[in-house]
């Protein structure tokens, strides 16, 4: 049975969750194929990786849609954005399970393809988090990048919480909307 292209990208995700730096030798043994038709369908490392992070922008869009970012964006609707940024962060728990090893690999934004998808994933984003600040549905006081550079660093706390064990996946909802909305501080309340 041939193995298809589908099926080593898989096993390359999960194996470079593990190993961020794995090689095409360790690749290839993880996809349980020979480096020879590891590399008939990817002729190296970089171009397996510039495809696993096309696949996750992929993902980013379609996480995008699935929550009405466009939609909410332009209705200026409170709760219609407080719902699209609850699907926006529990969903992306799910993108930084899978495509956790790309979060902090930075030459994959040296590629011009790759930073432009990046940035106009970003412009969606902020903004949505802008028309949600301006609805009260964030704070306005905090600079709009600052929002999406504290999603994007969850991001990498989610994905480190999962590789350590440090927190059972079923919490990771509760906790990234906590720390998100409320934050680390004591909790505020009448004493």
């Amino acid at each position: 049975m041939a193995v298809r292209r589908d099926q080593i990208m898989k096993a390359a995700i999960h194996h470079l969750n593990e190993n961020p730096l794995a090689s095409m030798t360790q690749l290839a043994e993880a996809a349980g194929v020979s480096r020879a038709t590891l590399h008939r369908h990817f002729s190296s490392r970089e171009e397996l990786m510039l495809a696993l992070a096309h696949r996750a922008h992929d993902r980013r869009e379609r996480l995008q849609e699935q929550c009405g970012l466009a939609a909410a964006t332009a209705s200026q609707n409170p709760k219609a954005l407080a719902e699209a940024l609850d699907a926006l962060i529990v969903g992306m728990i799910e993108i930084a399970d899978e495509y956790g090893f790309g979060l902090t690999d930075y030459t994959l934004m040296i590629e011009p393809e790759l930073r432009r998808r990046a940035e106009e994933l970003e412009a969606r984003e902020l903004e949505f988090y802008a028309a949600a600040q301006r609805a009260g549905v964030l704070r306005a006081d905090l600079p709009v990048r600052w929002v999406s550079n504290t999603v994007y660093g969850l991001m990498a706390t989610v994905r480190e919480s999962l590789r350590h064990g440090d927190v059972a996946r079923r919490d990771l909802p509760r906790l990234l909307r906590a720390t998100f909305l409320e934050g680390a501080g004591p909790e505020r309340g009448g004493s």
